[in-house]
C-alpha cells in the first residue's frame, strides 16, 4: 500500500434535535437511564454545542463506554407521571469522497486475513451473535452464488449491501428489538436495524470484521417533519480502517450519516434506555420526535 488519503468535498452545518417523551397514566419511579444520544466526533464530525434537556428532576453522568460511545446515565430524584428527554446538537459535518481510498495489497481480493496484530482486537467483530442463523446466511449466500466468493472486497461488500437494499422490502418498526438475520430472510422485509443486523452476520459469517451503527440520516425532503434514529453497518479494511456501508440504501456511508454509536451486539445501543416501578400492567405511551435540518 503506497498510502491512504481521503478528500474533504464539502461541509455542512446541521442541527439535530431528537425528542422522546413517556407519559404514564401514573405517577412512577423511574430507574436509572442511558442515553445514546450525542455523534461521534471525529474527522468527519464536530460538535459546535450540545444540550440535554431532561424532565424530572434528576442528575446526569457521562461517560465514554469501552467503544469510546458519549454515554449518559440519568438518576432520577422524583417520582412523575411524564419523563421528557430532549437532545439538541448543532455540528459540522465534513463530507469526505466515500470511495477515496486505499485497500492494503493483502486485502484487496477476498478471501484474505487479516494480520495478527488487529486479529486480536478485531476477533470479538467476528463473533456471531446469531449462531443458530448461520444456516439461513449460507443458504442466502449459496442462491446469490457467494457460497465460495473470490473476488474484489470492496466489489463483495458493495454487492452484499445494494443486494439487501433491493432484494428486501423496507419498513418502519415501531416495535422495539431487532429481527434476527434468519426472520428478515424468511419475512423478506425489515427496517434499517433489520438489514444492518444482516449485513453484519453475513459479514462476519464471511470472516470479516463488522460492527452495527446506530445514528441519524439527514435527507433534505425530509427536514420539515419528523423522522426517525438511523442505522447501519461498518466492516474493519486493512488500510482504511472501519468503512460504513449502508444496506437499507445501497451506499456507502458518506455525507449523509452522522453516527451516534458503534456496538457488536445490534440490540446493545438503543438511544433511550431504562426502566420504571409502578403498577402492574402499566404501559407507558411513547412519543418520539426526530428532526435533522441544514443550518
Amino acid at each position: 500500500m503506497i498510502g491512504v488519503w481521503e478528500t474533504l468535498i464539502d461541509m455542512s452545518r446541521l442541527k439535530i434535535t431528537h425528542l422522546t417523551e413517556y407519559r404514564f397514566a401514573a405517577p412512577v419511579t423511574l430507574q436509572p437511564h442511558r442515553l445514546l444520544l450525542r455523534p461521534r466526533e471525529g474527522a468527519e464530525v464536530h460538535i459546535e454545542s450540545s444540550s440535554l434537556t431532561i424532565s424530572p428532576a434528576h442528575t446526569v453522568k457521562w461517560h465514554r463506554d469501552a467503544l469510546d460511545n458519549a454515554t449518559a446515565v440519568v438518576d432520577f430524584l422524583a417520582a412523575a407521571q411524564t419523563l421528557s428527554i430532549r437532545s439538541e446538537v448543532i455540528l459540522q459535518h465534513f463530507a469526505f469522497a466515500p470511495l477515496d481510498f486505499v485497500v492494503e495489497e493483502h486485502a484487496v481480493n477476498y478471501p484474505f486475513h487479516y494480520a495478527l496484530q488487529d486479529r486480536v482486537d478485531l476477533l470479538p467483530f467476528m463473533q456471531s451473535v446469531y449462531p443458530g442463523d448461520e444456516g439461513a446466511i449460507r443458504n442466502w449466500l449459496n442462491r446469490l452464488g457467494l457460497a465460495q466468493p473470490t473476488m474484489q472486497t470492496y466489489a463483495l461488500l458493495d454487492f452484499l449491501s445494494r443486494t439487501i437494499a433491493v432484494q428486501f422490502s423496507y419498513t418502519i418498526r415501531e416495535e422495539p428489538g431487532v429481527q434476527s438475520p434468519a426472520q428478515t430472510l424468511a419475512l423478506g422485509r425489515g427496517s434499517c436495524r433489520d438489514f444492518a443486523a444482516l449485513f453484519v452476520e453475513t459479514c462476519r459469517y464471511l470472516g470479516l470484521a463488522s460492527r452495527f451503527v446506530s445514528g441519524y440520516a439527514h435527507a433534505p425532503a425530509t427536514e420539515n417533519w419528523s423522522t426517525t434514529t438511523h442505522a447501519w453497518a461498518e466492516v474493519y479494511l486493512p488500510g482504511p480502517g472501519w468503512k460504513g456501508f449502508d444496506p437499507t440504501s445501497g451506499e456507502l456511508a458518506g455525507s449523509r450519516h452522522i453516527p451516534v454509536a458503534v456496538a457488536r451486539h445490534p440490540e446493545s445501543v438503543p438511544p433511550v434506555a431504562g426502566s420504571f416501578v409502578g403498577p402492574a400492567g402499566m404501559k407507558p405511551s411513547l412519543i418520539v420526535d426526530v428532526r435533522v435540518g441544514a443550518l
